[in-house]
């Protein structure tokens, strides 16, 4: 009764949109729906630099404050970002079969597992100070770093409202107003910084919690946009946005069952970086500092390939949506040829100019020489990562979810920590060594991945 009902309110039915008709015309549509969420997910980074370096040139202290801060709640942050993919996943197999008003529903009832997902987030952010006191932080940084993560707490719920509504517009092929809200929350967050940070009339000065407050305050400004644009939006009567939000609802059964083993994934792979960061820092200062600067450039590079990887992972499951075997397998290949072309190319520019981006970073020669060492291993394994990301999307939006996890978990702690470990330590190779265990891992992930989507792509095609 409720899809009728649901249905009887959205207009009449519309047939799904058709699928691509050549090898071009996929480019074409791959490549529109991930412009916009390369700029859009780059703007997400752009805000932790603006964040570091308006903190940085008030207060050197400010910057520990906000390192040590951000580290658990980033990872508090993905674990619930992991619960909410699912999103995109059922809301791209809905559109791609024409079930418009299942699309809404999916989103409402999203949204209601996004607030419950940030009122325990923001809550854990609350006891920051006292967590990183009782791991053996420092009293003086963890006071500080622990106002940071109860800054960031705030604005829990609008990234979690904000990026369950993104995944809702990328599924149904409209990346574009998330990538303009994203600019616009990336201007307020470096104005309020302006005044949040050294304070400003009755405002007093903050530091590292004002800029994280600014960025929590920036957010929620998104957030309206995000909420105005979906009422408002054209078509938003077929798509049926407008109804009740719920938690029990069938929607949500499924909504968990795909995000418990994301979550996992994110959780893992998040603390498999973070591990890897505490082995550089085993290996002094100046290592420390070059394997940042590379890790930095590569987390730059990858919002190409996650955009890639997302347009692929929402085509694949239009496609799957419409029955679509053919348009399944050309959709994943298309992204995993286009994801190849970009990486190399961005990774060519990062080995014939290795030295003159590390010096961006630092003016320390050898900071600069070991970072550029690190980075002509980060320019080879591009490629492979991209590969990697993309068929491991592709793959989710099959609804092929869990055996794709281990994989991932398999690969990035299984090889790349214990070899990076060997390589950076017994052969001393530096933080070059660390990013050697990467490009391991990657390569590993890549073929088992893309082999594992040529096999499932060929099997029969059931939507979650």
């Amino acid at each position: 009764m409720e899809t009728s009902v649901e249905q009887a309110t959205a207009g009449p039915a519309i047939a799904p949109r058709p699928a691509a008709s050549t090898m071009w015309e996929h480019f074409r549509r791959t490549v529109s729906l991930a412009v916009p969420v390369i700029i859009a997910r780059s703007g997400v980074l752009v805000l932790a630099s603006v964040d570091t370096i308006m903190t940085g040139r008030y207060e050197a202290s400010g910057l520990a404050h906000l390192g040590l801060g951000m580290a658990p709640t980033i990872f508090i942050m993905l674990l619930g970002l992991g619960m909410l993919l699912g999103t995109s996943i059922l809301t791209a197999q809905a559109d791609g079969a024409g079930d418009y008003p299942a699309c809404g529903r999916i989103w409402r009832v999203s949204m209601v597992h996004a607030l419950v997902i940030s009122i325990l987030a923001m809550a854990l952010c609350q006891f920051g100070e006292a967590f990183l006191v009782a791991i053996g932080q420092d009293p003086g940084l963890a006071k500080g770093a622990g106002a940071v993560m109860r800054a960031f707490g705030w604005g829990m719920p609008a990234v979690m409202f904000g990026v369950t509504t993104t995944f809702f517009l990328e599924a149904i092929g409209r990346p574009v107003p998330g990538m303009i809200i994203m600019l616009i929350v990336n201007v307020a967050n470096f104005a309020l910084n302006l005044v949040m940070i050294p304070g400003w009339g009755p405002i007093p000065a903050l530091g590292a919690e004002g800029a994280m407050l600014a960025t929590s305050a920036a957010r929620w400004i998104g957030l309206i946009g995000f909420i105005g644009y979906v009422y408002l939006m054209p078509g938003a009567k077929r798509y049926a946005v407008r109804g009740a939000f719920e938690w029990r609802h069938p929607v949500g059964g499924k909504l968990r069952a795909i995000g418990y083993p994301l979550a996992l994934a994110h959780g893992l792979e998040t603390s498999a970086f973070v591990t890897m960061s505490m082995l550089a820092g085993y290996l002094g200062t100046q290592a420390l500092a070059g394997y940042q600067v590379a890790i930095n450039l590569l987390a730059l590079m990858f919002m190409s390939a996650i955009g890639v990887a997302t347009a692929c992972g929402v085509r694949v499951g239009n496609a799957v949506g419409r029955q679509d075997q053919d348009g399944i397998r050309k959709a994943g290949r298309v992204g995993l040829i286009l994801v190849v072309l970009v990486m190399s190319g961005l990774g060519g520019v990062i080995v014939a100019w290795p030295s003159g981006l590390a010096s961006i970073y630092s003016p320390d020669p050898a900071v600069v020489g070991l970072a550029a060492a690190a980075l002509v291993v980060v320019g080879l394994f591009l490629p492979f990562d991209g590969v990697q990301v993309v068929a491991v999307q592709a793959l989710r939006g099959l609804g092929d979810i869990w055996l794709p996890t281990f994989v991932q978990v398999a690969c990035f702690w299984g090889l790349s920590i214990p070899i990076g470990a060997y390589f950076a330590f017994v052969l001393d190779w530096g933080p070059a060594g660390l990013m050697g265990g990467f490009l391991v891992g990657v390569l590993a992930s890549a073929v088992a991945n893309s082999f594992r989507f040529e096999v499932v792509s060929n099997r029969p095609i059931a939507r979650l």
